[in-house]
């Protein structure tokens, strides 16, 4: 191996330098997302050829959890069901891995590769449970939560086309061949020998590279070792070397950085695009978890409504049935009483039922491991914030409101991101619209050295034009005699140098591919364009229905609350007249019915308003905002609220 001593080092060299000078690797951990890079003692070397490792999910709920877990209830204020919500809901933790992909792929940019891998798409989160229903998991998409998620993608996968990127990535590319040839001659004139026998030592040594301005470069050296039986070369064995230079670059298809670079632009831009999906799941979740956390609000006071029906039909029973012993009615009124308390008994249960598939969903939602924990699936949820109406509502043009969402809606600024990714793409395929016009240059340096022949000649050979010296001695040049020194001293010396330059042209004649990328990409431009516009009426459509909404829940429950009272008013005369004798069972039966509805219209009134502000926060793109919710805090999974105190 002696003989390839030196090409094997200046591979090694070769290799160090492009190792450390070309190493750019992401940052460690990009959120709560662990990536573990290669270590050791000659990392910078090995890193680029060793796996780094993404760390195995993460499925234990944060300490916040445990922190409101008392006596076996689950305290919850809406800041800290909200807060649980970031820290351990599972769509959000998928969408922390957006980042990583994001990043991935600029590195994966930086060197000349197309875009790759698909960022997780923005979850709804789970409807609250159906009244009556006895099988609801909390279907994914409510639509009265979050809006559609369509779109959510854009600017963040896209197809290359136009000219290509060249590998801006160094690579050493290396041959090392031993060959042993023994060949059969018809002719012993310029050989000497009836059979050709040669050995073939050959090792080349090679650096690519190409560069955003559309050059790229080789830099080599090879190097051969021939030794044969042939008595009438001069040296035998023999070496040669060349170390070679060569220079392409464009002219006009795939010139200038703002062609080759369009790749890393768009990379650039869909790290943005993943921060605000994860904008956009973050907004998806905490509407969906308001929504959850006001209706099972809702839930429990429908609750309580049920109860106090219930216990106006039992005392109704009561009272009927103290009467049909004295005499004084009749025991079909008794009957009628029981049919009213089984009634009132149903919906009870079924109300209360209600409530546990709503903390179930909730339990859910918040938790990273379900309801797998005891503790957590047998915990009762107890909210501890109310839902409260302002005597007034603050009113705001609505062509404020509409720029607000304009500016702040995450979706939005995702699509004005694929409008400029589409337009950069844009460049490569205007680029390979053109000819391909290619200047090159090349230089090499050879150099020849070795050792003289000592095969005898044969008789009767002629003296080889003059070089035999007599006998067996071949007239040689000294400059030539040596080993390794002589050969790299040559070409250093550039004592025998070749050189080239030119330009080459390949100009195809109808081009229509080009031309219809070209097009296409045009209209991939507009129909985005058009898509924006479309957005932006639908999100002003959205934040006009969301303040008519705002107003006709807030009236809607004002009614409610009166109708409510007149109820109640009602029972309590017709309870009167009921014991003057002026009224029958049966009428105080309906009374009590229609306060039942009255009180439940109430409650679903309170809930409808608290889900239309809700949805006014959602629309306008205020929901972080307004709740104080840090984007780095949902990254690194840990929100730096504190938890509510619990109660004594």
């Amino acid at each position: 191996m002696r003989r390839f001593q030196s090409p094997v080092a200046l591979l090694c060299t070769l290799l160090t330098i492009t190792s450390v000078a070309g190493a750019q690797v992401p940052q460690a951990s990009i959120s709560s997302v662990e990536i573990t890079r290669p270590t050791g003692r000659f990392s910078s070397i090995t890193r680029p050829y060793r796996p780094s490792e993404i760390g195995p999910i993460n499925v234990a709920n944060t300490n916040r959890l445990d922190a409101l877990l008392k006596a076996g209830n689950l305290y919850l204020s809406l800041q800290d069901a909200i807060a649980l919500a970031l820290e351990n809901n599972l769509d959000v933790e998928t969408q922390r891995y957006g980042a990583v992909i994001a990043q991935t792929n600029l590195e994966r940019a930086k060197s000349g590769g197309a875009l790759r891998g698909v960022t997780p798409t923005v979850e709804n989160g789970p409807s609250s449970a159906a009244a009556g229903s006895v099988n609801n998991n909390g279907v994914q998409g409510s639509a009265s939560s979050v809006a559609s998620s369509a779109g959510n993608n854009q600017g963040v996968l896209v197809q290359q086309t136009g000219s290509v990127i060249p590998n801006l990535d160094p690579a050493i590319q290396g041959i090392l061949r031993f060959g042993h040839t023994s060949t059969p001659q018809t002719n012993v004139i310029v050989t000497g020998t009836t059979a050709l026998v040669q050995s073939l030592d050959v090792g080349q040594l090679q650096l690519t590279q190409g560069f955003l301005t559309g050059t790229s470069y080789s830099f080599g050296y090879s190097d051969v070792k021939r030794q044969t039986n042939i008595y009438s070369d001069l040296f035998n064995p023999n070496r040669t070397g060349s170390l070679s230079l060569n220079v392409t670059q464009h002219l006009l298809q795939g010139f200038g950085i703002s062609v080759n670079n369009r790749i890393i632009r768009q990379a650039k831009n869909n790290i943005e695009s993943a921060d605000l999906q994860f904008k956009q799941q973050l907004i998806a979740t905490t509407t969906a978890i308001m929504n959850l956390y006001w209706d099972l609000v809702s839930f429990n006071d429908d609750v309580k409504a049920k109860q106090q029906s219930l216990a106006y039909n039992q005392k109704l029973y009561s009272d009927n049935k103290k009467q049909v012993e004295i005499g004084t009615m009749a025991p079909i009124e008794i009957v009628r009483a029981e049919a009213a308390v089984a009634s009132s008994e149903q919906d009870l249960i079924l109300s209360e039922t209600r409530v546990l598939q709503q903390e179930t969903i909730i339990k859910n939602y918040v938790s990273r491991n379900g309801v797998a924990s005891p503790s957590v699936a047998d915990a009762h949820i107890i909210p501890t914030d109310r839902i409260r109406i302002p005597d007034q509502e603050e009113v705001q043009p609505l062509q404020d409101l509409a720029a607000m969402a304009l500016r702040a809606r995450p979706d939005l600024s995702q699509r004005r991101i694929g409008i400029e990714n589409n337009r950069i793409n844009l460049k490569g395929s205007r680029s390979q619209l053109l000819p391909t016009l290619d200047a090159f240059a090349s230089l090499s340096n050879n150099a020849l050295a070795g050792s003289p022949n000592t095969l005898p000649i044969p008789p009767g050979i002629a003296n080889l034009g003059g070089l035999l010296n007599g006998g067996n001695g071949r007239a040689t040049n000294g400059y030539f005699l040596g080993g390794y020194s002589t050969l790299f001293s040559q070409l250093f010396r550039r004592n025998f140098p070749d050189y080239a330059i030119g330009l080459q042209l390949n100009v195809p004649l109808r081009n229509r591919a080009a031309q219809a990328d070209y097009v296409l990409d045009q209209i991939t431009v507009r129909q985005s364009e058009l898509a924006l516009v479309q957005a932006e009426n639908q999100v002003r459509v959205e934040v006009q229905n969301a303040v008519i909404g705002l107003r006709q829940s807030r009236a809607t429950y004002q009614a409610a609350l009166k109708n409510r009272v007149l109820q109640e008013q009602t029972l309590d005369a017709e309870q009167k007249k009921l014991q003057l004798g002026a009224s029958t069972i049966f009428q105080v039966i309906l009374v009590q019915r229609d306060l039942a509805t009255a009180q439940a219209n109430e409650v679903a009134a309170l809930s409808n308003y608290s889900k239309a502000r809700v949805e006014m926060e959602r629309s306008t793109g205020q929901t972080l905002a307004n709740h104080n919710i840090s984007i780095s805090d949902a990254y690194n999974g840990k929100v730096a609220t504190p938890p509510a105190t619990l109660p004594q």
